[in-house]
Formats: C-alpha cells, sequence, structure tokens
C-alpha cells in the first residue's frame, strides 16, 4: 500500500516555490504577519479551486475536517476563514499576479514545440480577453457600464508589435488601395484602408490592411484589420484562427474556474483570487506536459477535485494504470535457484 505524499502536496509539489518566496519578499508580503504565510494563503485558495469549494466558510469546515492532514499538505498557519479573508484583501495581488505570469511562461516554453501549422519565422502570441459579470452593488470599484460592473482579463499586452484583430461592423474605414486576391482560397479582398471615425482616426490615424475571409467550415465571413503589410493574406487569417484556440481556452476558464463565487468584494481580493485561480489551472497544464498525460485538462480537474487527500502515486491517479501490474512478479525477490548469482 502506498503511503507517501497526499495528491494536493504532490500537485504543489510542482510549483516552483523559490520564484513564489521571490514575489513574496518583492511585494513584502510576510509584513505584519505572524503564522498564516503566503504559502499557507495560496495552498488554501488553491484548494478551494481544486475541490470547488464556494466560499470561505465552505474551505473552512473541509480543511478542519482534515485537520490531521493540513501539515502534510504544506499548510503550517491555522486555517479560518476571517485570516483568509484578511489575506486576501490585504496581501499584494500583484504577488499572484507576478506568479501567475511566472507560469504561464513555463507553461509557454514546455508547448513551444507544438506544430500549429503556421510557417512563420517570428514569434506569435495569440491575445484574447474575456469580460466577467460582477454584481454593481457588491463591486463598486468594478464599474464597466452605467448600470453593470465586470472584470476583464487578458492574456497578454504587448507594444510595438504586429497585431491582427477582427473587425467590428461599425467600424468605419476609407479605402485608399486593392491588392490582388486569390479568391479560391477564401480570401475576397485585401486593402490598404485608413480609419474613417472621427475618434478612430484621432487614435488610430495610421494605414490598415483590411482582409475578409470567407470561412467555408463555419460559414462565416470575417473581416481582419492589421499593420501587418508583408505576411500573405491567407496566413493572416490562420493567425485569427489559432486566436480562437485562446477563445477557447478562456471559455474553459469560465466554465472551470468557478470565479462566479467571489471569497472577497474588495479590488485586491477579486484580483488575487483571479490570478491564483489561473496559475492553478496553469499548473495542472505544466503538470499534464511533465508527466505526459493523455488525459484533457477537464479530466485531469475532475480527478484532482476529488482525491486532494488520497495517498496515491499522481502517476498512477492521472494515466489510470496500476504500476504494480507493470513489474514482474518476481521485481523484489531474491531466486536462490538462478544459476546467473553463482556467476
Amino acid at each position: 500500500m502506498y503511503s507517501g505524499k497526499l495528491v494536493f502536496a504532490q500537485v504543489m509539489e510542482h510549483l516552483p516555490w523559490p520564484r513564489f518566496q521571490h514575489f513574496v519578499d518583492h511585494y513584502d508580503g510576510h509584513r505584519k504577519v505572524r503564522s498564516f504565510s503566503c504559502g499557507d494563503q495560496y495552498r488554501c485558495m488553491a484548494f478551494a479551486q481544486l475541490t470547488y469549494r464556494s466560499s470561505l466558510r465552505d474551505i473552512e469546515v473541509c480543511l478542519r475536517a482534515q485537520s490531521n492532514k493540513l501539515y502534510h499538505m504544506g499548510i503550517r498557519g491555522g486555517v479560518a476563514r476571517n485570516t483568509l479573508s484578511n489575506a486576501n484583501n490585504v496581501r499584494d495581488w500583484r504577488l499572484h499576479a507576478s506568479f501567475a505570469q511566472h507560469l504561464i511562461a513555463e507553461a509557454r516554453d514546455l508547448y513551444s514545440k507544438e506544430d500549429h501549422g503556421l510557417d512563420i519565422d517570428s514569434t506569435v502570441h495569440a491575445l484574447d480577453s474575456s469580460t466577467i459579470d460582477l454584481c454593481l452593488s457588491l463591486f463598486p470599484w468594478a464599474r464597466f457600464r452605467k448600470t453593470k460592473a465586470a472584470v476583464k482579463l487578458h492574456t497578454l499586452h504587448l507594444h510595438g508589435a504586429h497585431f491582427v484583430l477582427r473587425a467590428k461592423k461599425n467600424t468605419r474605414l476609407r479605402r485608399l488601395y486593392s491588392g490582388e486576391v486569390d479568391r479560391t482560397k477564401g480570401i475576397i479582398c485585401d486593402q490598404v484602408v485608413t480609419p474613417d471615425g472621427q475618434k478612430t482616426s484621432q487614435s488610430c490615424p495610421d494605414k490598415l490592411r483590411r482582409i475578409k475571409y470567407i470561412d467555408r467550415e463555419r460559414d462565416k465571413s470575417l473581416v481582419f484589420l492589421t499593420n501587418d503589410f508583408v505576411l500573405p493574406a491567407l496566413t493572416i487569417a490562420e493567425l485569427y484562427q489559432a486566436r480562437w484556440q485562446v477563445e477557447l481556452f478562456f471559455k474553459w476558464i469560465k466554465q472551470h474556474l468557478r470565479i462566479k463565487s467571489f471569497f472577497g468584494t474588495s479590488e485586491n481580493a477579486v484580483k488575487s483570487q483571479i490570478r491564483i485561480a489561473i496559475s492553478v489551472h496553469v499548473l495542472v497544464a505544466i503538470i499534464k506536459n511533465h508527466l505526459r498525460i493523455n488525459e484533457s485538462l477537464h479530466t485531469i480537474l475532475q480527478i484532482l477535485s476529488l482525491t486532494p487527500f488520497e495517498r496515491i502515486p499522481l502517476n498512477q491517479l492521472l494515466t489510470m494504470r496500476d504500476y504494480k501490474k507493470d513489474l514482474s512478479p518476481r521485481y523484489n525477490q531474491l531466486n536462490l535457484f538462478d544459476e546467473t548469482l553463482g556467476r
């Protein structure tokens, strides 16, 4: 019988804790902290994310019910909802944002060798943003519209780079001239344009490239705007299709991060929870790559949500394999009659 580490502890082992400590020191995370460290805060919030807890009280009850295992989970401070609430409200959310960015960079390196079907020499980043609706009365700092509160998630912010975006229907553009296109590949037009609206012409005075593309698989007409005048029009369209994978990622985040239930209403608490949630899900992607697991991220999350207190090797748990069955029946037995022993 396996008597090793808890599943939750094995998951946390894949985190670069020295780097986490670096961000704790940088943002003075342990200022006036007596016992409940930033590591304790992160582990409690990570546990809540992995097991789909819905409130601070829910976290407290579940962890206290397993109080004899808290030390083995890496939690050294006492678990109390007031302590966790204070940590989320007071400790700088940028600590967790920086750590999440570090994990995203690590995951990007791990998955950088995957073939996306694009023959491009330069680095390509897929960007997207997603809006999370909030209650305006509870989150007045997150005013999105007059009667709506929300926060927006972004995967990346870039400056001085080429971009590809999808034009809105009401975008006013003035065509300067058109280039030749190959309609057999779905490219309807490839034009050089300039913004014609009063506000857009001031905020974006430069020329842009407008490409209209027919996606036959989805039976949709798409119009792209870019400041790249070198790449072929079809490559521009394919780049945007790569961005759709990011949109699917955000759809996945909305479904599985459980961020519809925030554990605090302050700006710092909300931002901390979102960043920790993202870092936990990126961690799952890192583990999937490290252990070469074929299961989907959704399946891995479902397994981890039910087994944090189990003592099962993570490899065995996530690959659905019993490694003991792979071993020879006598792998740990001495054969007194083996002729090779006398040689």
